[in-house]
């Protein structure tokens, strides 16, 4: 056998040392990511054949199986969006969401909805951790006990980082936020990112922004590998790459969720690549049946509220035209010129054929109430009149809802200030239905 000399053996043990070496920096590790946002209390399956809990769970539970190393995650508004999460504050979405088997998730604005106080009943009822990191009182308190979590899986540690929306108080009324304000996502984040870091293989923002402040994060926020988001209802149509990090988001409502596939550099502590799929949640997919005892049971409570016909529609009405036929039940009822309502404020469409109160509940499930004043025809912003012909020394009678009223230079609202609403109705749910039962038909938005 032939001997190597001992400089041919020292470089061949430099070498293997180097090879260790290297292999140690790049343990790669597997972690897929399960991810849904907004899904807003649409427990039933939607029109169009999607969504419903009890198949989101099943689905859910099927690809966490199918994954070496998996988490769910829930990028807020959970609540606000069907007659259950209404009538009983959102309380029982958070019972039924138990059965997701969520590792994590954060808040939405709409979680304010119910009032501040509501959201403690919300984190008591949560058998996950639910993070944020700058959503903090007039004292600089938390609202939530923890800005992020470590999360174990398969032996990888995953950082997970809560944020919200500054837009918070453009979305809210001073009643239901209270005093909780909203600190700078980027600035908190990265103050946050040097606690997790030394605990952490990976690090998640867990976010629920406007598309503006995604960039900005995923721009900015180097060590933050992957985004999860939420709030714009849209979907991604893919992942949004920035150098070696990515940004997620699925649709609204639960007729989908998202899969993103990581590889991790655990000593790096970066992800070194991604796939993604958005997962359709449809018919094919059978029910989980522990969910859908949950809802059988709390939708047996609001039945005879809203199973009930109320008219017919001649076709079918997008929400664009919904928002039409709200502003004209609005004024009409009100003997009112002029009315307005944020398209936001319109969260479903209205469907062709036999009309139930549930349709307005869920295009309305906000309880939100009407307010009129008498303004000058000066006063009235262009959003209002749309082009219409106004006299600017007359009266007109204004119809709107007391949270445009409260956010009414905000985007999307109607584009002035301190305009004051002196009369205050009833619900604009009620109207709404009042009026289609009055039409019995609704043939046209106009």
């Amino acid at each position: 056998m032939r001997k190597l000399n001992p400089g041919t053996r020292f470089a061949a043990f430099l070498l293997a040392v180097c090879f260790s070496v290297g292999m140690a920096r790049a343990e790669i590790r597997q972690l897929t990511i399960l991810h849904t946002n907004d899904l807003h209390a649409r427990l039933l399956p939607l029109d169009n054949g999607r969504g419903g809990f009890a198949r989101l769970a099943t689905a859910l539970e099927r690809e966490r199986r199918a994954s070496e190393a998996c988490l769910i995650l829930n990028a807020g508004d959970l609540v606000q969006g069907s007659p259950v999460s209404t009538i009983f504050h959102g309380v029982p979405i958070y019972e039924i969401a138990n059965l997701f088997g969520f590792d994590a998730a954060t808040l939405g604005n709409h979680e304010f909805d119910y009032g501040w106080q509501t959201i403690p009943k919300f984190l008591k009822t949560a058998r996950y951790p639910v993070v944020v990191s700058n959503l903090v009182d007039g004292e600089g308190k938390r609202m939530t006990d923890k800005p992020y979590v470590i999360l174990k899986v398969r032996g990888l540690r995953v950082g997970v980082i809560g944020a919200l929306t500054g837009d918070l108080p453009s979305l809210t009324t001073p009643k239901t936020r209270g005093d909780w304000r909203i600190l700078p996502v980027v600035e908190t984040v990265r103050r946050y990112i040097a606690e997790v870091r030394p605990q952490a293989d990976l690090v998640v923002l867990l976010s629920h922004l406007s598309p503006a402040e995604e960039t900005q994060a995923l721009e900015q926020l180097d060590q933050v590998s992957v985004i999860v988001s939420g709030h714009a209802h849209r979907g991604l149509a893919a992942p949004i790459p920035f150098q070696d990090r990515v940004l997620v988001r699925v649709s609204a409502y639960g007729g989908e969720f998202g899969r993103l596939d990581l590889k991790v550099d655990t000593k790096a502590k970066k992800m070194v690549s991604y796939t993604h799929k958005r997962i359709p949640v449809d018919a094919s997919i059978a029910p989980n049946e522990a969910v859908s005892g949950l809802i059988a049971k709390w939708e047996a409570e609001v039945a005879k509220v809203v199973d009930v016909p109320i008219g017919e529609a001649a076709k079918e009405f997008p929400r664009p035209e919904v928002r039409a036929l709200m502003e004209r039940a609005m004024a009409e009822m009100t003997g009112s010129r002029f009315a307005f309502i944020n398209q936001g404020g319109v969260r479903d469409a209205l469907p062709k054929g036999r009309l139930m109160a549930r349709h307005v509940w869920n295009v309305m499930p906000f309880d939100n109430k009407v307010v009129v004043g008498t303004f000058k025809g000066r006063q009235l912003p262009e959003a209002v009149t749309r082009g219409r012909k106004v006299d600017p020394d007359a009266d007109y009678r204004f119809v709107t809802s007391d949270f445009n009223a409260a956010n009414q230079n905000a985007p999307g609202g109607f584009g002035t200030t301190g305009l004051v609403f002196r009369e205050e109705g009833g619900l604009l749910r009620d109207l709404f239905i009042d009026w289609i039962k009055q039409q019995k038909m609704l043939k046209a938005a106009d």
